[in-house]
């Protein structure tokens, strides 16, 4: 057997839950033999917004292992969090688990063997997921729901893909803030794309995590998502990624009389309001008994598995039907991922007034409406970094070190970034990444996975736009005080705020 091209990174993303622990353990101890050459390392992606505690990760790590490497992300949810892991990794495959499954003692080896003498154009491979059965009852409605991922398609529960297709694509459409239908997107973009994808031989356990009493309400947020699958896949999206047609429609008319029931009175007067009033509820109570006894059938009968399949019952047709009514809202418009979108600005005079020379954090100031487009972008997905030209440290004035420090003021009050290049040169010193050079845009697209052509660069200089169009990019230009009316008039696109700029990239219009 052949081993995979360029080795395997295996992704973990996590919140820092305990069962982590065991995910690792697992994984380290079944490394050997052919496994241990072809995984070339092990990169857990440290999710939570603050770093809190130490990540529960095992005490005895084997010596002679691959590098397990802890990176952060900053809490952006788990398809951020996988994006920041491939992009980091340095294999030619990428295989995502979940922190809370636990791989077999041969899935190294077999994930090895799943992946080696793959034809080219196939992107994706897939594990086959087991979920254990409680002993000796009936699962409960959380347990038969978790157990549906045994069947699900192309989940990151147990799911490996070439790296240049995930470049290619731009990875997981970060716009999905939940781990849910991420993995589904993801895969139906790769088909689209023409990559074949396929189901391997290596296998995980998913155990059932123990759920509150709201789970299932909770869970409905996912119908939100379910508008973003649409607005990008088309109506056809559930057939092609495996999914059933859900009871979205039940839950409307649940809702509707409801509704009905409560605003009758108000609206018809006596007999006849009353009537209407009693109708309604009446559907209602049908409806909501229905949705009830279909949940509880299959079991247990407990007093308190009962109690609960009434309560969330009643509570599951709303909050259906409000988070269908926000993703509509929240998604209008949207777009297919298409690929990685990243937004590089210029420091200073773009995001921070200019002082020349700044060493010292405490005279940063932001630029008016700085926050706002920055904030705006992110929540849009969109990759956002600096590049910077910094010759105060060619000069003596400053060293890299102030740079630094002025830059994590700059993220303290501006937020994360991800991506930061500065160039330390002079004029005279013939580098390639002081801007107009193209090299600082170049070296950011790469390490976030992204070509110059997928950047936009904003600044307010001449040089900005000029790099940017050196490197392949789109440069967008932001007049200030000390731009020059030459360098206004040749620019390919103006703004007169930032907010605009931003207007322009997510509208994707170009305009003078």
């Amino acid at each position: 057997m052949s081993r995979p091209a360029d080795g395997i990174t295996v992704v973990i993303p996590t919140i820092g839950r305990e069962s982590l622990r065991g995910t690792l353990r697992a994984l380290l101890a079944g490394l050997g033999g052919a496994a241990r050459p072809a995984i070339r390392e092990i990169v857990v992606v440290d999710d939570r917004p603050a770093p809190g505690a130490p990540l529960p990760l095992p005490a005895d790590m084997p010596p002679a292992g691959p590098e397990v490497r802890v990176i952060r992300s900053g809490g952006r949810g788990p398809a951020a969090a996988r994006n920041a892991g491939w992009r980091a990794a340095a294999a030619g495959w990428v295989a995502f688990l979940d922190d809370d499954v636990v791989p077999a003692p041969d899935w190294p080896a077999a994930l090895a063997a799943d992946l080696a003498d793959l034809a080219p154009q196939v992107g994706g491979s897939q594990g086959r997921v087991t979920v254990p059965p409680p002993d000796g009852r009936a699962p409960t409605d959380w347990e038969r729901n978790t157990a549906a991922l045994a069947d699900a398609e192309w989940i990151t529960a147990d799911m490996a893909y070439r790296r240049g297709v995930l470049a290619e694509l731009g990875g997981f459409d970060e716009r999905f803030r939940r781990a849910y239908r991420e993995d589904a997107d993801l895969a139906l973009r790769a088909m689209d794309a023409g990559h074949g994808l396929v189901l391997g031989e290596r296998r995980v356990t998913h155990p059932v995590r123990p759920a509150g009493f709201w789970a299932s309400v909770r869970a409905q947020a996912g119908n939100a998502d379910d508008v973003l699958m649409w607005r990008v896949h088309g109506g056809s999206w559930r057939e092609r990624a495996g999914e059933g047609r859900g009871m979205l429609r039940r839950h409307v008319l649940t809702t509707a009389a409801a509704l009905a029931a409560a605003g009758s009175p108000a609206v018809l007067r006596g007999r006849r309001g009353r009537a209407a009033a009693l109708a309604a509820g009446g559907v209602w109570g049908a409806l909501t008994a229905g949705f009830a006894h279909r949940r509880i059938r299959p079991g247990p009968r407990t007093p308190g598995e009962v109690a609960k399949m009434l309560v969330t019952s009643a509570a599951i047709p709303p909050a259906a039907v409000w988070h269908r009514v926000r993703g509509l809202a929240v998604h209008r418009g949207a777009r297919p991922w298409g690929g990685p979108r990243v937004v590089l600005f210029d420091r200073d005079d773009t995001l921070i007034r200019d002082v020349p020379y700044n060493g010292d954090p405490e005279r940063v100031e932001p630029m008016p409406g700085a926050r706002r487009a920055l904030d705006r972008l992110r929540r849009h997905g969109v990759l956002i970094g600096v590049v910077s030209n910094q010759s105060g440290v060619a000069k003596g004035l400053i060293t890299a070190g102030d740079v630094r420090r002025v830059n994590a003021r700059v993220e303290r009050i501006l937020g994360r970034f991800d991506v930061w290049e500065f160039c330390p040169h002079d004029g005279g010193d013939g580098c390639e990444c002081r801007k107009p050079r193209p090299a600082m845009i170049e070296r950011a697209a790469r390490r976030l996975g992204a070509r110059p052509s997928d950047c936009a660069v904003i600044g307010d200089i001449g040089g900005d736009v000029e790099a940017a169009a050196a490197a392949g990019a789109r440069g967008i230009l932001v007049p200030t005080r000390r731009t020059r009316p030459e360098e206004v008039a040749s620019a390919a696109e103006t703004a007169p705020t930032l907010r605009a700029a931003v207007d322009l990239v997510l509208g994707g219009r170009r305009r003078r």
